[in-house]
This record gives C-alpha cells, sequence and structure tokens, in this order.
C-alpha cells in the first residue's frame, strides 16, 4: 500500500449500546466531581460527552456558536449545537433546566432549516433534561440524574447514528414526509441542469444514499455535508463537477484510488453495489442547488422509514404529487394486513414457543434461512422493505436470546459477517415495470438492510459490514405479467408471494393490458376479470410444481373481485388448483401511494394449499382502529365463512316464486330529455311540452324523493313539435349530441331524438329498486311506483301483482345475500338482476305462507305511510329507525326466513347466510 493509502482512516463503526454504557460510566467517574461551572467546564464537558458516543471530530459539533434569542433581539450563544441532530445547552449546577430548554428554544428560531435540530438537551452538570422537538406532544421530556446516565444511553443512541425512533411511529412518518419534501426541493431545481429524466433519476438515488449515510452511520458523521460545504463555491458554479468526481470516489475501491487525492476524498469508503457505477455527465447547478442540497443534508436522514419514503420519492417527478407529499402514501399498518397471517405471525409465534429452548431457537434461524419474499409488482418496494426489516428484526430476538440462555455453541458459531446471517438481502425479490421505482426500492432495502445492521451492532456489540455494498440486483424491471418468474426467484417451499398489484377495472384496461390478461389467463380470459387478477393466475402457475403443494401467496386487490360475477372467473380456478384461502380482509378503505388516486376499498386474500392453521376471517368494524379477527371453518370466494359456492349469472330467476327484475329506461340523450326543478315551470307553461312531461326518477331520487322529470313521448305527436320551440331545441340538442357520439349504434339513435335509447317502462305498478343504496341502511330501499312514473337506468323495475316481490326485496334475507354476491360500488351494495335476484335460491313456498309473506309486506307499507314527508333516507336512517317500522320488518323477516327453510329464529347475517348458500347448492345441484 502507498503511503497516501497508508493515511487513510479506517471508518470507524458506530459504537454498541454495550460500549456506549461502559463509555457513559465512565464518564459518570469522571465528572461525579466536577464543580459545574458554566463558564469555565461546560465545552469540556459536552466534548467529553460526545466522545462517549463516537463523535471525536471537532467539525461534528459546533461550540459557542452565535444566535439571537427571539424574545430579546439581543445576542447570545449556544453551547453546542450537531446541526439537525442536537442542540446543548448547559447551565450551573442548581439552575433551573426548564428555563433552559426555553432559552434553548429561544435560540432555534434563528437557526436555518438545516442547522434546526430534532432534540435538545439541557444539563446542570448533575442533571439532564432532553426534548424531542418531533414527537407529536412536543412537551413531552425525559429528565435523569448524573447517576442514571448510562442506564438511558439508548434513548441518547442517536448520537451514534442509531434510530430512535420505533418503526411506524409518528416520528418515522413525519421524518419521511420531510425527507421527500427536501428530496421534491432537489428534484425542482434538477429541472434546469441540463440533465435527462433518467440521469435526474440516477442522480436522486445517489444524493439520497449519501444523505443517509451522514446520519446513519454508513461513513463518518456530515462526511457528505462538509464535503458540500468546504470543497464547493457558495454560487453553485462548481457543485455539478465536484458531486461528478465524489461520485466516482465513492465507486471506486481504496486501494485503486490515487496517492494524490487529498484526505478529505479519501475519508469516503468504497460503496460499490453499482449504486455509483454508472458515469454520469456534468449537471449545470446555481446557489440555488447547492443551498437546497446543504438544506438536505440539515434533516436526520437516520430518522426515515423507507417504506414510507420509498413510496413518497416514487412521487417527486409530478408537480402535483410534489404538492401533495405527505397526504398518500402506503401506511405501513396496512401492508403487515398481509404480511402478518401470511407468514410473519407463524415465524412469531414460533419464536415464542421456542423462546426457553436454544434447540428450538436454532432450528428457527434454519428456517429463516430459507425463507423468500417475492412481490412480483412492487413498486417501490414498500412490502419488500417492511418484509425484510421484520425477519431481521425476528433473527435479532432469537440471537440475542440465545445470549440470554447462555448458549455456548451460539456464542461460537455466530461471527456477524454478512454471509452467516439468516435473513440475507438476495432472499428478497421484486419485479417492477418501471425504473424509476424500481431503482428506489433497490436503494431503500439497502438502507433498511443497514438499519437492521446498526440494530443488531447496538444490540449485540457486532454485525456484518454495510459496506461494500453487494452487487446483486434484487429488482428485476419489466412487465410482471409477461415475465417468467421463475427466472427472478425459483420457488420453494418456503417463497411467499405477496404485493400490492394495479388497481385496473375490467372496463378500464388498456388494450396492452387487455392482451396481458389473454396471455396469462389464455382460454379462461372471461372479459370479467380485473387486471389484478393476472397477477393470481400467475401466482397458481409459479408454484405449480412445487414439491408437497407449499408455497403461499396474497394480494391486496380491489373489492370487485369478491363481488358478482368476477367471483367464478377467478376463484373457480384458483380453488380447482388446490389452494384453499388461508385468510382474508373484508373490504376496507385503502390509500394509495400515488398521489392522484382516489381512495379505494379493497379486500387481501392469502391462500395455501395446507388444511391448517384454520382460516382467519378480519371484518373491518366502522369507527375501531384495528379489524375483527375470526376463525373460519372455510372461506369462500365472497370471502364469507360459508361453503365453498360460486355463484353464476342467470338471465332468468332460479326460483319459479320470484317475478323478473328489469333494467330501467336509458335517455342517452345529453341531458335534453329530462327536466330539471328548475327547468319544470317553464316546461309545463308550454302546452305542447306538458303533454310528455312525466315524473322521472334515478336511484338518488327514488331513496330521497327528489322532484325530476323527462319528457317521455312514446306517443309523440309530430305537430306538438312545431308548435312547441322547446321541444324543437331539446330534441335538437338530443340528435346532435347522438350524432356526434364515437358508438354506431348511438349514431343511428339520432334517427329518433324524441326517444329513449332503451325503453322497459312498465304498464302496470311495479317495484323500483335502486341500482346502489347505500351499505349503513338496515333495509333495502324499495318502493312501489306507479306507471306514470318513468324509472331510469339507475333504477331496477318487477311488476308486482300480489305483494310478494315487495315483500321479498324489503328482506334481511334479501340483503344479506345483495351484500354477499352482489357487486358493490366503492362500498355500496350495487343490485343486479342476473347476478343478485335471479340467482336468489328461495325454495318452493306453501301457498299459505305465501300470504302471509305478502301481508307482513303491507304492513311495512303501512306503517311507512303513517309518515308521508318522510323519504326512504329517512325512513331507513340506521339511527332514527321508527320502532313501528322496525317490527313490521321484523315481523317480516320471520315469515321470509321461514319461506328460506329456517326451522328456528335466526339471529344475524351469518345464520342467513349459510342457509341461502346451502339453499343455492341444493337447488343447482343436479339430482
Amino acid at each position: 500500500m502507498s503511503e497516501a493509502h497508508g493515511k487513510i482512516r479506517a471508518m470507524p463503526k458506530p459504537l454498541s449500546l454495550n460500549a456506549i454504557r461502559t463509555n457513559l460510566s465512565q464518564f459518570l467517574v469522571d465528572w461525579r466531581d466536577c464543580a459545574g461551572d458554566e463558564r469555565q467546564e461546560a465545552q469540556q464537558f459536552v466534548r467529553d460527552l460526545l466522545g462517549c458516543f463516537g463523535i471525536v471530530d471537532r467539525k461534528a459539533a459546533l461550540y459557542e456558536k452565535r444566535a439571537e434569542r427571539s424574545s430579546t433581539g439581543r445576542q447570545g450563544y449556544i453551547d453546542a449545537l450537531i446541526p439537525g441532530t442536537l442542540l446543548i445547552e448547559m447551565k450551573s449546577v442548581g439552575k433551573r433546566l426548564d428555563q433552559a430548554e426555553q432559552q434553548a428554544l429561544d435560540y432555534i428560531h434563528d437557526l436555518s432549516d438545516a442547522e434546526s435540530p430534532q432534540y435538545v438537551l439541557t444539563c446542570d452538570f448533575q442533571r439532564f433534561r432532553l426534548l424531542d422537538m418531533s414527537a407529536q406532544h412536543s412537551t413531552d421530556t425525559l429528565e435523569f440524574g448524573l447517576e442514571e446516565l448510562p442506564e438511558h444511553a439508548e434513548a441518547l443512541s442517536f448520537l451514534a447514528g442509531y434510530r430512535s425512533r420505533a418503526f411506524g411511529s409518528f416520528n418515522e412518518e413525519r421524518a419521511s414526509v420531510e425527507a421527500a419534501k427536501k428530496m421534491a426541493e432537489l428534484y425542482e431545481a434538477l429541472e434546469g441542469s441540463g440533465y435527462s429524466d433518467h440521469e435526474a433519476s440516477v442522480f436522486l438515488v445517489r444524493v439520497l444514499f449519501a444523505l443517509f449515510a451522514d446520519d446513519s452511520g454508513v461513513w463518518e458523521r456530515d462526511l457528505f455535508r462538509d464535503f458540500i460545504e468546504n470543497r464547493t463555491h457558495d454560487d453553485g458554479s462548481d457543485l455539478g463537477a465536484q458531486l461528478i468526481f465524489l461520485f466516482q470516489i465513492l465507486n471506486q475501491p481504496l486501494e485503486r484510488r490515487s496517492s494524490e487525492l487529498d484526505e478529505a476524498l479519501q475519508r469516503f469508503p468504497y460503496v460499490n453495489g453499482g449504486v455509483f457505477t454508472e458515469p454520469l455527465t456534468i449537471p449545470s447547478f446555481s446557489r440555488t442547488m447547492r443551498e437546497k442540497l446543504l438544506n438536505a443534508c440539515g434533516l436526520n436522514w437516520a430518522e426515515i422509514s423507507p417504506a414510507i419514503f420509498g413510496s413518497l420519492f416514487q412521487s417527486v417527478k409530478s408537480a402535483k404529487a410534489r404538492r401533495e407529499l405527505g397526504e398518500h402514501y402506503t401506511t405501513e399498518t396496512n401492508i403487515k394486513k398481509a404480511l402478518d397471517p401470511l407468514i410473519l405471525d407463524e415465524l412469531n409465534e414460533e419464536y415464542a414457543r421456542a423462546k426457553d429452548q436454544p434447540k428450538k431457537l436454532k432450528a428457527l434461524l434454519k428456517r429463516l434461512s430459507a425463507v423468500r419474499i417475492f412481490d412480483p409488482a412492487c413498486g417501490s418496494g414498500n412490502f419488500l422493505i417492511v418484509a425484510y426489516r421484520e425477519l431481521r428484526q425476528l433473527e435479532l430476538n432469537v440471537l440475542l436470546r440465545l445470549r440470554e440462555l447462555g448458549d455456548s455453541s451460539a456464542e461460537q458459531t455466530i461471527f456477524f459477517e454478512r454471509e452467516h446471517i439468516s435473513v440475507q438481502l438476495h432472499h428478497i425479490r421484486g419485479i417492477e415495470i418501471e425504473e424509476w421505482p424500481a431503482r428506489i426500492a433497490q436503494t431503500a432495502l439497502r438502507l433498511v438492510d443497514h438499519q437492521a445492521n446498526m440494530e443488531m451492532q447496538k444490540m449485540l456489540g457486532k454485525a456484518p459490514e454495510t459496506l461494500p455494498l453487494d452487487t446483486v440486483e434484487v429488482i428485476a424491471v419489466g412487465n410482471s405479467l409477461r415475465m417468467d418468474w421463475h427466472e427472478v426467484l425459483p420457488p420453494t417451499a418456503d417463497t411467499v408471494v405477496v404485493g400490492n398489484p394495479p388497481f385496473i377495472g375490467q372496463y378500464l384496461k388498456s388494450v396492452d393490458q387487455t392482451a396481458d390478461m389473454k396471455y396469462v389467463w389464455g382460454k379462461e380470459y372471461s372479459g370479467y376479470l380485473d387486471y389484478v387478477t393476472g397477477w393470481y393466475k400467475k401466482a397458481i402457475d409459479y408454484f405449480a410444481d412445487v414439491e408437497g403443494g407449499a408455497g403461499r401467496f396474497a394480494f391486496v386487490s380491489t373489492n370487485s373481485i369478491a363481488q358478482g360475477q368476477p367471483v367464478p372467473a377467478l376463484f373457480g380456478p384458483v380453488f380447482r388448483a388446490g389452494w384453499r384461502i388461508r385468510f382474508a380482509h373484508q373490504t376496507f378503505p385503502w390509500t394509495s401511494e400515488a398521489p392522484e388516486a382516489a381512495h379505494v376499498h379493497c379486500v387481501i386474500i392469502g391462500f395455501d394449499r395446507a388444511k391448517r392453521p384454520k382460516p382467519l376471517l378480519y371484518t373491518t368494524v366502522p369507527d375501531t382502529p384495528l379489524p375483527v379477527q375470526n376463525e373460519a371453518r372455510l372461506i369462500n370466494g365472497y370471502l364469507i365463512d360459508g361453503p365453498n359456492v360460486l355463484v353464476e349469472k342467470r338471465m332468468k330467476p332460479l326460483s319459479p316464486l320470484l317475478y323478473p327484475a328489469r333494467f330501467g329506461s336509458k335517455p342517452t340523450d345529453g341531458g335534453h330529455l329530462i327536466v330539471s326543478q328548475e327547468a319544470y315551470a317553464e316546461v309545463a307553461a308550454d302546452a305542447a311540452a306538458a303533454k310528455y312531461l312525466r315524473p322521472f326518477m334515478m336511484g338518488k331520487e327514488l331513496i330521497h324523493n327528489i322532484p325530476r322529470w323527462c319528457l317521455w313521448m312514446e306517443d309523440l305527436n309530430p305537430q306538438d313539435i312545431t308548435q312547441s320551440a322547446i321541444l324543437r331545441e331539446r330534441l335538437e340538442k338530443v340528435r346532435a349530441m347522438r350524432a356526434a357520439s364515437k358508438k354506431r349504434p348511438t349514431q343511428e339513435l339520432a334517427a329518433t331524438p324524441h326517444l329513449f335509447d332503451e325503453r322497459h317502462q312498465p304498464d302496470t305498478r311495479y317495484v323500483g329498486i335502486p341500482a346502489v343504496f347505500s351499505e349503513h341502511r338496515p333495509y333495502a330501499t324499495v318502493q312501489y311506483l306507479e306507471p306514470e312514473i318513468i324509472s331510469g337506468n339507475k333504477i331496477y323495475t318487477c311488476v308486482d301483482p300480489d305483494g310478494f316481490a315487495f315483500a321479498i326485496f324489503s328482506s334481511s334475507m334479501f340483503l344479506v345475500w345483495q351484500k354477499a354476491i352482489g357487486g358493490r360500488l366503492e362500498s355500496r351494495p350495487n343490485f343486479s338482476n342476473t347476478v343478485v335476484w335471479n340467482t336468489l335460491p328461495l325454495p318452493q313456498v306453501a301457498d299459505s305462507l305465501r300470504q302471509k309473506i305478502i301481508d307482513a309486506g303491507q304492513q311495512v307499507l303501512a306503517a311507512r305511510a303513517k309518515h308521508p314527508e318522510r323519504s326512504l333516507a329517512d325512513h331507513y336512517n340506521r339511527y332514527a329507525m321508527d320502532p313501528e317500522l322496525l317490527r313490521a320488518h321484523q315481523a317480516l323477516d320471520k315469515q321470509v326466513d321461514r319461506a328460506f327453510g329456517a326451522t328456528k329464529p335466526l339471529r344475524d347475517s351469518d345464520q342467513r347466510l349459510a342457509l341461502l348458500f346451502e339453499n343455492y347448492q341444493h337447488m343447482t345441484t343436479p339430482d
């Protein structure tokens, strides 16, 4: 090694928690009997204290920094400041620390964003007071005496580069959002640099790594920040060139570096791993870019959550997304709804059972070494990050427990080289279609790997070296539905597939996406399937040849896949391939990581081919933070504890007792055949037009009793058009709208602009059924309508001569079937005649019971009639339902339940569903 290389200082490894405690114990001995004079001893006291955590470089902390007090406007001095991390204010023995804290807070207002600390430590040589500025409750403080200092080593361990907050905490989320905002500012400053989108992506990822490394012990604290401050001009003119040079140094092994390289650059370690490999052109930067970069250096990047931050970082390229950073990201709570019941709960339970048995603990380590996590739609990698972090934490728990049990053989075999760790980064694999999120995922996994190493170093005193990074690319870039998953990760019995594939409904797929679905599903593609189901088919094919039927997978999906006609199309092939539902989260709201996306309602479904454990069904209860978990006998494709029934749509009712329900009439008129309340007086005053005015209802009007009308001109007299300017104007607009349509059938309708597109109006009294109604109302909001009331295409109609259909529609049995079998719009039940009404498994009913049902339905109408001013929404308000109406429905339920075969009173929806599925199986199974 050359002389220059001989001068290179080895990168100091962060001190373990035990080493920090030892240092603090010695510090306690050295300072126990000091006089405690603020002026004479404060700076040495602080230097020695920081030295206990490995902070010995004079540049790491600023001493006697001048600052203005916001309360007085006078100049003062901060005793010590570690920019972005800690402000220390010393006082003489006996002085009040709360007042010292207020003085410190006074100074903070004069600091730049980059300098503002996360923590404030006040001390009078005998007592300490620690305030976390980023805590949810900023008044929370930790106070302790000098004698207790070693006991509080962990609270101060952030000084050694360790994370100080629990994963998923409020602070971690806040830090991640703030960090993403800083990266968004850097991206905005990059836009004028001359960089292409690809080069900007590479540059931002490199800066992210350097910022994280500065604060988390990857290299010396603030090494990157010092480089920018001391090696670049204030105007930013040489910033681009200097950063490109630094990136080259980080990609160069120590032994290959020039002997003429100055010491400041030699202090940077060799990174490897491909982060700094690709050459970049030199960007043009300004003072603004340099200021933004230094401002970003001021944050404590060790506190970010790669899982949250990755989603946010993915969004910085969109101007709209940058404005909304922090409002949209996938929470770890939602991620763990999939990971916990799929694999993590089982492993943690195994650890709990093995906790006192070294042999079993070592067996668990061996199992952990076999686990593989694969996300074939990984985005910015949040599922992979959380999975890897949790597996590393479990491994650490096992090693700590083995140490507590005094297992000498474990100590001898744990060398903490990278290859000796059970959970390896290359055990985690993903596929992502776009380069930018894939690059983020790869980098974020390396960050969380370092965090796991740091936690191991803190707790055990030894851990694998983070640098140099290995070169394994764990994220493949490509179209997951077209790729061979075996080439990314060969499946084994311990492979777990999990993720959150794209939410694209069956009618929203692009031409290419439809082609993807046909490629994946082949002849089984029915056209009813959402895009996400392509990943289900790929998963069952991926595991097809795994020995013993092992393997498991889980996906977050839109709830539409477990509703209506898509259910048999998806779950038929899955169940036929031997899979069962291991767990399922019924419908709940999910916030997408994409800022442009609206809230969607999702399900999470996990599969395996085992018989144990019993399936788990999770139900979200409104206004409660956690879902309710229940064991199930069998979870079917509708995510219900019940028989494995797949309900196929029918063109006529399964039960001969039910009258057909039909779609309402569809205007396709651009709104010109519809008459609003505002326009009603004008149209009614026109003698010719008034002949054709009819009350008109869609679902909203039916439920809320909102007046609305239409022009119904099936018996139009052409002379009326001649006499009415209103009719001429409206019909011309209908004609023009239809003629301009891109659909040929609609263009043909331009020839008859006076007629609705589809006309299914009954000529006798009928039941109106809204196509969509609230999930919160206890009964379906159906109503009798007279034939002169025109029902639009958001209402279904059912001619009901004797009242039997109205009674069935108004029963709990119908609503239970609707919610289980029908589709939903978001979370609202979406009625369908072919899927819900025509499949309702109502057996033959004796004439006497039929009449009792009709009579009970009439009592429901009679109870409503006592309050004619109330709309259906008012009648069925779940908080204010009239007792008499409720009793009428309960009496109706009793008779309808008997008609479906109940031999005793049914208590709840689960009992009704069990009976309905049993009836359906019986009525659809050939004799």
